[in-house]
């Protein structure tokens, strides 16, 4: 079993009770616009690291991380990227990603909206984990943690945190 936590659109920020709430987890996935390549460094520090790069991520980022990540953890098979859209709404380019690929699990961030559901055409499960940081639109900033065993999502969860840090 593999605890993961799964999260997106930190714009450069993440700050510490959300690093707190990380601890624990046995992997962290991070779905694009990551924003400063020294929050990498911070994430690493807590559990091992699987990202794409985003629209805003610079050279760096993009040098370090692929647009998309297709990979096996415990007979699931993962695709994530960052830009894609949602079930009935996919962009062409994650389309063809995902008939090619055929994954169990389909994920992407960018719209800084939360979903959680199962795609009815294609049979895998979307995860998009809305957004970390602070920059958008979004009212409450998200993440998604989870079980991977046995080629099977378990004990999901969503935590959420304020748009705005409380002040000191």
């Amino acid at each position: 079993m593999t605890r993961i936590s799964l999260l997106s659109d930190s714009h450069s920020h993440i700050e510490a009770p959300i690093l707190k709430h990380l601890q624990g987890s046995d992997e962290i996935w991070h779905a694009g616009d990551i924003g400063n390549p020294a929050l990498i460094q911070t994430l690493e520090e807590i559990a091992p690291l699987r990202a794409v790069y985003g629209n805003i991520d610079g050279t760096e980022l993009r040098s370090t991380f692929p647009l998309n990540a297709i990979f096996e953890l415990e007979g699931l098979k993962v695709l994530m990227t960052h830009i894609a859209g949602y079930p009935n709404r996919y962009n062409q380019r994650a389309r063809k990603l995902i008939e090619d690929e055929r994954p169990d699990l389909f994920i992407c961030g960018h719209s800084h909206i939360l979903k959680v559901m199962r795609d009815p055409k294609y049979g895998h499960l979307h995860l998009n984990p809305g957004a970390i940081g602070i920059q958008g639109f979004h009212q409450v900033r998200t993440l998604l943690q989870f079980e991977v065993e046995a080629g099977r999502l378990k004990n999901m969860e969503v935590a959420e945190w304020p748009r705005w840090p409380k002040k000191n």
